[in-house]
């Protein structure tokens, strides 16, 4: 009996990936405008925000229909938002290598889940500046669980295998977090970040462990910064521009009115997320890297 070709199989599922992956990612667009108002993600179906009138099937392809409507609805003209495509083909995206990284294991169906709810957090977050329960409450738990069936079950390819570190991660993300909210607000007299945050990094604790909410913080926080130092940096250019210095040496201290509208920081939310992405796909290589390197005799 002929063995069937690995590559061609290997192949399609990839492709399947993908597929399953931009379909989830039309999901996560419902889910991304009716979870804020709390509203059903399920009922009624997806219909046009201005003419009501429902989506037909063929008018809801993931990012094909976008592109062939023109970006527009089929009924009345309204002009739909770049972020439905952009949703679709990142979750799909995200899908495929999370297959190609873990391939025909356990872990594949639980990182592709992890990956669209990290999708769903970060486009709710960007839109709403909230982060839902939905998401992390149910997280948390099911990272631990990963963990117990990783104890149990080794060939699942799963990262984390001890549940004692999964719990361990979720009180280090979790407190690390509401530590620096809480000196924030004793030094600086305001918050530094949302609860949601807080939540975001105890789930991620709970699949990663507490080496991963270190990386993950740390690649948050540097992406994070250099994106509100930019902004800072384009808001005092563009004051500087208008009034020949004027308003810049006016307004060049408020600095949360630069960096988002209406005073507020940046929402840190998807920093986390691309933080989680990284160490999800390259985490484990990037820590024994270190860790060899700082153990090398004579290394600084």
């Amino acid at each position: 009996m002929e063995m069937p070709n690995l590559d061609a199989l290997t192949t399609f599922f990839g492709v399947l990936s993908f597929v399953i992956g931009a379909m989830v990612g039309s999901f996560l667009n419902v889910c991304v405008h009716r979870l804020p108002q709390g509203l059903s993600v399920v009922r009624p179906r997806s219909r046009c925000p201005k003419c009501e009138n429902p989506i037909a099937w063929h008018d809801n392809i993931p990012i094909l229909s976008w592109l062939i409507l023109g970006a527009k609805c089929r009924n009345c003209g309204t002009p739909i938002s770049w972020q439905y495509p952009l949703v679709e083909s990142l979750t799909a995206a995200l899908f495929f290598l999370v297959y190609w990284k873990f391939g025909m294991t356990l872990a594949s169906p639980v990182y592709m889940l992890l990956a669209a709810s990290l999708v769903l957090v970060t486009f709710v977050d960007l839109t709403d500046w909230t982060i839902p329960n939905e998401v992390t409450f149910p997280g948390v738990p099911l990272g631990i669980g990963c963990a117990v069936m990783a104890m149990v079950y080794p060939e699942s390819g799963l990262l984390l295998a001890r549940p004692l570190w999964s719990i361990v991660g979720v009180l280090i993300g979790g407190g690390l977090l509401y530590g620096l909210d809480l000196l924030s607000l004793a030094i600086l007299k305001k918050r530094g970040m949302g609860f949601g945050d807080v939540k975001l990094m105890a789930m991620l604790g709970a699949f990663f462990g507490p080496w991963g909410v270190l990386l993950i913080l740390v690649i948050a926080s540097f992406f994070g910064s250099a994106v509100g130092l930019t902004l800072i940096l384009i808001g005092r250019a563009k004051d500087g521009a208008e009034d020949a210095g004027a308003a810049l040496s006016e307004e060049g201290d408020e600095e949360d009115d630069v960096m988002t509208p209406g005073g507020h920081y940046l929402p840190f939310g998807p920093y986390i997320v691309l933080g989680g992405i990284i160490y999800l796909f390259f985490g484990p290589e990037i820590i024994e890297r270190y860790m060899s390197y700082i153990t090398v005799p004579g290394a600084i």
